[in-house]
């Protein structure tokens, strides 16, 4: 990823104290990429010669399935793919059976994506064109599609110039997500990545701040959310990753006054985003 020089990382000054720390988030917890999301309400592509076509054509592709002691095509698909960043899983016959509901998959299948993927730097390029400082979400695993979608259609109401999710454990952009984001999933950009806390040094690079959103953190409304921002928002298990929480400049928290100290992830992602909109019109 190239950096650029566009927008300048500030001195962030905090409203009453300091932000950091660690612990429980107001999400979940994280943990290294690797396992499977889920496989519902895709629209798959079966069979070798299929699969081998949507790839030539550029189709958005969001992970392809092959029985490991396939030959043939099967190789080739398989490069394909992995030459264009997609995801390879390694999946048994009778699974490939189950998925295919019977269909003649001959050993791959494919799981085609609602819509295209974008990149880090086109979603900093989209800010720059409008002449705003970017505003992006990141979600650290978030694996339920429900979520992602309800995360993605609130990220366009409040403005944001893009959605970055990693490769592996989380959802993607799967007919569900599509659904529940009331079409906004074709709308804004969405970034796939193979690793966080790659993109999260490569936006502080090019002067983007990283707040992240953790029990430990400082009040969320004590914080200044209106220059260029990255919004972590952690899993529905555990919240952000260990080695996410450490590279984000700050940590925000919602109060909790309950006996239950998370809310679901797509509901704290909205209050988050809407005190950045907040301060971001100037309504401090």
């Amino acid at each position: 990823m190239a950096g650029n020089d566009s927008f300048k990382r500030r001195q962030r000054p905090v409203r009453g104290g300091s932000s950091g720390g660690k612990g429980g988030s107001s999400g979940g917890k994280g943990g290294s990429f690797g396992g499977q999301a889920q496989e519902s309400d895709r629209t798959l592509i079966i069979g070798r010669n299929p699969v081998l076509e949507a790839l030539k054509s550029g189709m958005a592709i969001d992970k392809i399935f092959i029985d490991p002691n396939a030959g043939g095509t099967a190789v080739q698909i398989a490069a394909m793919a992995r030459e264009r960043g997609i995801v390879v899983k390694s999946t048994a016959p009778a699974k490939l059976d189950a998925m295919c509901a019977g269909g003649a998959h001959q050993g791959v299948a494919a799981a085609a994506a609602c819509a295209e993927y974008s990149s880090p730097e086109e979603i900093l390029e989209i800010a720059r064109k409008k002449g705003e400082q970017p505003f992006i979400i990141i979600c650290d695993e978030i694996e339920d599609p429900h979520n992602l979608g309800a995360i993605i259609r609130t990220a366009e109401c409040a403005g944001a110039h893009g959605v970055v999710i990693p490769k592996r454990r989380s959802a993607s952009l799967n007919s569900t997500v599509f659904k529940t984001s009331a079409g906004a999933a074709g709308v804004v950009p969405v970034a796939r990545v193979p690793n966080i806390a790659g993109v999260i040094d490569f936006f502080k690079e090019n002067g983007v701040w990283v707040y992240g959103t953790d029990i430990a953190g400082e009040d969320y409304d004590l914080v200044k959310l209106d220059g260029a921002m990255a919004l972590v928002i952690g899993s529905e298990g555990g919240g952000m990753s260990r080695l996410v929480r450490e590279k984000c400049d700050f940590l925000l928290k919602l109060p909790m006054a309950g006996k239950i100290n998370s809310l679901n992830a797509s509901v704290a992602a909205g209050i988050f985003m809407y005190e950045a909109v907040r301060q971001r019109k100037g309504r401090i």
